[in-house]
């Protein structure tokens, strides 16, 4: 296991991360929201690590973050007119949109027919998705536990089970994204994180259900 200092030499720290992603392997680094760890998508053997990583539950989805709109459509097989206004709103950003997922990909990600997409507020993991595709990503923490906001708070958790570590010193968000879902117009609240509910109501112009 390997740790890069993001900010000591952010293209070299991105050039590793690309070359691990693209031999199949597992990394962490920063985001907007919280660390994350990742695989890229189009790697299934890569993605079943992601739940041994955590101890996840394999019938819990796991999101996609992706590096720009472009991207999306080669993820979502339909995106509603009430997911596009707010991705227009709050992306890039701490906002995951739950929509109907393409059957040409990765299907492990989900137990249904779904997938949750963000474009992170962050460059270096928008420039990563770019380079490498989609990622499958979660946040790198075993399942249960706190979300690391920080190095010291992935190691103490995840040490030894990836191969590379990405330090960007301590997250900006420090709560995990909310996430909607967008698989029709009529919106859900699944989880409140980085955006509050009474934000994206203010927003949208009316209350969305649980």
């Amino acid at each position: 296991m390997r740790i890069l200092n993001l900010f000591k030499n952010y293209q070299n720290a991105l050039s590793e991360a690309e070359i691990q992603l693209s031999k199949g392997d597992s990394i962490v680094f920063p985001t907007d929201t919280v660390y994350g760890v990742a695989a890229k998508l189009a790697d299934p053997e890569a993605v079943d690590r992601l739940f041994e990583i955590k101890g996840r539950d394999q019938l819990k989805a796991i999101a996609v973050l992706i590096g720009n709109m472009e991207q999306l459509f080669e993820v979502a097989a339909w995106f509603p007119h009430s997911a596009q206004k707010l991705v227009e709103r709050f992306w890039p950003g701490g906002l995951t949109v739950v929509v109907q997922k393409k059957t040409t990909i990765n299907q492990r990600i989900s137990p249904d027919e779904t997938v949750g997409v963000r474009i992170p507020d962050y460059e270096f993991v928008r420039e990563l998705c770019l380079r490498c595709g989609p990622l499958a990503a979660t946040s790198a923490n075993i399942s249960g536990q706190p979300s690391a906001t920080n190095l010291g708070m992935v190691l103490a958790q995840l040490s030894g089970k990836v191969d590379l570590i990405i330090d960007g010193g301590e997250t900006q968000g420090g709560v995990a994204s909310t996430v909607l879902d967008c698989t029709n117009e009529n919106i859900k609240l699944l989880r409140e994180g980085a955006i509050s509910r009474a934000v994206i109501e203010d927003f949208l112009g009316h209350q969305i259900k649980d």
